[in-house]
């Protein structure tokens, strides 16, 4: 009897434990601390990076420098205040940092010491580049092309802030990206003294440097010796239509500048020099018009002008690369069936081996970013994430063993949730084709109850889900709000070779929905999950999917009983002539609606219209010019005139994400409240 009445009083001990857990929501979301960027330092003693802390009463995030020692030791923090201070950047000998702050370039020395404004264009100054004798820091900013001096941009900077006129003119194509207008001023390169003065213009002219489709981060590079720098620019007409960024190098003396990549029509970016200056590494793109094809690492001698592609046989995308200390060998970043290891390939292959390809894989991880190596070439510096732990600083030996955590700025913080791993799953899609997910189940996951399913739809279409930490989309909000949370990569998704990426095009709504229904279809023979409560969301071609998946809700294995449309493409014949960069339409359809008509009917959700009974939530930005928000007011007013019980939330000053931490908290709460209405009892 004792003992059985211990054993209860054991029992309700635990479940009350259990219950007393935390849950992970939306609040707990904003106040993880958001770690980034780490550079090593040139000795490897030091690593700088960033955390930013959100203020949500203030809606915005305030970022400060930090250094810390490889083994995480001597955690420090180098800037203050009330404004954010970015992209730490060592001098070549290592004692002094380059930053920004207050829209200038400043330097401080190692300790945060003696911090001295460098820049003082009034155009502002963003992500510094040291030259390797340290001399120099270049940097870019938006000018307008046809000024020569700073106090010709004040001028018409003035005329703009004081004309009580706000309209907009333009005459050419491309004049909107992502959020803001692109009508006169244009992003060019500039270099600097390390001691400040009068910053030097390097690039000129009405075009920009880097492109905005071809940007992949600073995309611009010194020569060893210093005397060169590579750049990036598009030099067709119409940069609307084209994805022709290319890599120009000039002398800092001045003389014309070389396209080292005039022979590619694709994009080409991430210039690298190596150390010894005989070659300059870059990522590169061979299909023009296509902002999706596999990126490769192409190697071009300096001496010779012959270049090469190094990762040949290799059927994933590189996202960011670095050189050994020794010029020996490459080591890369690439998405890989829902995760981002590490790679490495020579510098110099002897091709005359018969080898499918040089690359090896050295460091399976999670998701990993911002690739640091020691300069003894021995230690892995990186950021690493996945969906239970967000951005920290780990290190790893270059034979990918030894991994250990650097930072552990969030770990006791996020400890506490005890969030689930998600599950990887694989099933038959259309035509056989084998397509992979991941599922996430509550922190609290009880194996004796049934669950609600979220289907979240990820945009693109060539993207992917991967086990990775976000703060748009995070899964675990919706797991931990009380559901299953399924995650498919179907067509169109990367990390599965270039084949699935291509397949989607022109087929939008084909082997794409058979692939998620199949991967839902096979989910739902979880015995937690119960069938008669599924709801699906996504937002840009996710939202597509979703209203694509509204107009054709009939599959006979289960129904969806609600949806959520963020940013959705619903119109494709209005959305080819309001998107701003319309080689995405040129190549997603072959051809605008007038060239080819066949794909955008046979495609478009708003054609499908009259089948709409599922109860939806729309969601919009007001500055959302990659899918405008005529999309989701389309939607909305169509659903309203179906009488579908439907709700529009609309965010005047967002724009294709909803950043702005107390909209991101309105957002996450009208999307729960939504799904909690239709698949809670």
């Amino acid at each position: 009897m004792k003992k059985t009445f211990l054993a209860l009083l054991l029992l309700t001990a635990m479940v009350s434990l259990v219950n007393a857990q935390p849950n992970f929501n939306i609040n707990e979301l904003i106040n993880v601390k958001r770690v980034g960027d780490p550079q090593l330092s040139p000795d490897g003693k030091k690593i700088a990076f960033t955390i930013g802390v959100v203020d949500k009463a203030a809606n915005r995030t305030l970022t400060q420098i930090y250094t810390v020692s490889p083994d995480g030791s001597n955690l420090k923090q180098l800037t203050n205040g009330e404004k954010s201070s970015s992209s730490p950047r060592w001098s070549p000998d290592g004692k002094h940092i380059a930053f920004t702050t207050g829209g200038q370039i400043w330097v401080m020395e190692e300790d945060g010491d003696d911090k001295e404004q460098v820049t003082k264009i009034s155009t502002g100054a963003g992500n510094p580049v040291w030259s390797p004798d340290g001399t120099l820091i270049a940097f870019n900013s938006e000018v307008y092309p046809e000024c020569k001096s700073d106090d010709c941009n004040k001028t018409e900077d003035a005329k703009v802030e004081g004309s009580k006129v706000q309209a907009k003119v333009t005459e050419r194509l491309l004049y909107r990206h992502w959020t803001e207008w692109r009508d006169r001023k244009r992003t060019h390169v500039f270099v600097v003294s390390r001691n400040g003065g009068i910053a030097r213009q390097v690039t000129m002219g009405d075009w920009d440097s880097p492109p905005y489709a071809a940007s992949s981060g600073v995309d611009y590079a010194f020569s060893p010796d210093s005397k060169e720098i590579a750049y990036l620019r598009n030099p067709d007409k119409v940069e609307a239509i084209s994805t022709n960024s290319d890599i120009y190098v000039v002398s800092l003396n001045g003389g014309e500048a070389k396209n080292i990549t005039v022979n590619n029509r694709g994009y080409d970016a991430s210039p690298v020099y190596t150390s010894d200056g005989k070659y300059i590494l870059f990522r590169s793109q061979a299909t023009e018009g296509f902002e999706a094809d596999r990126w490769r690492i192409m190697r071009f001698d300096r001496k010779t002008g012959q270049t090469v592609e190094l990762t040949r046989g290799f059927d994933l995308q590189v996202d960011e690369m670095t050189v050994s200390p020794d010029n020996s060998t490459v080591y890369f970043t690439a998405g890989d069936r829902g995760n981002a290891p590490i790679f490495s390939v020579p510098l110099e292959p002897d091709f005359r081996l018969k080898i499918a390809t040089f690359v090896k894989k050295v460091l399976t991880s999670n998701t990993i970013s911002n690739l640091n190596i020691s300069p003894d070439g021995r230690t892995f510096i990186f950021a690493h994430n996945s969906m239970t732990s967000p951005t920290e600083i780990m290190r790893a030996n270059v034979n990918g063993d030894g991994v250990s955590s650097v930072t552990k700025v969030t770990n006791d913080y996020i400890g506490k949730y005890r969030l689930q791993n998600p599950e990887e799953l694989e099933w038959k899609g259309a035509v056989n084709t084998k397509i992979h997910g991941f599922l996430l189940k509550p922190a609290n996951f009880d194996s004796s109850k049934k669950y609600p399913l979220i289907v979240l739809i990820h945009g693109g279409p060539q993207g992917a889900w991967n086990n990775n930490w976000g703060y748009r989309w995070n899964p675990q909000l919706f797991a931990n709000a009380g559901y299953m949370v399924f995650m498919p990569n179907p067509r169109g998704s990367t990390g599965y070779g270039q084949k699935l990426v291509n397949e989607v095009s022109a087929d939008w709504g084909g082997k794409a929905f058979v692939d998620i229904m199949n991967g839902v279809a096979e989910v739902i023979k979880n015995p937690n999950i119960d069938k008669e409560r599924i709801g699906a969301a996504g937002a840009s071609y996710g939202g597509y999917m979703v209203n694509w998946i509204l107009g054709h809700n009939t599959d006979p294995r289960f129904k969806f009983k609600t949806f959520v449309s963020h940013a959705g493409v619903y119109n494709l014949e209005s959305m080819a002539t309001v998107t701003e960069e319309l080689w995405f339409v040129d190549w997603e359809f072959k051809g605008m609606p007038w060239e080819n008509p066949v794909n955008y009917k046979k495609w478009s959700p708003h054609l499908f219209a009259k089948n709409f009974k599922t109860p939806t939530l729309v969601i919009h930005g007001e500055i959302d010019y990659r899918v405008p928000v005529d999309q989701g007011l389309q939607l909305y007013t169509t659903l309203q005139r179906q009488n579908v019980p439907s709700k529009l939330v609309y965010f005047p000053d967002e724009g294709h994400w909803i950043l702005k931490p107390q909209n991101s908290e309105f957002w996450y709460g009208q999307v729960l409240d939504w799904f909690a209405k239709y698949l809670k009892p």
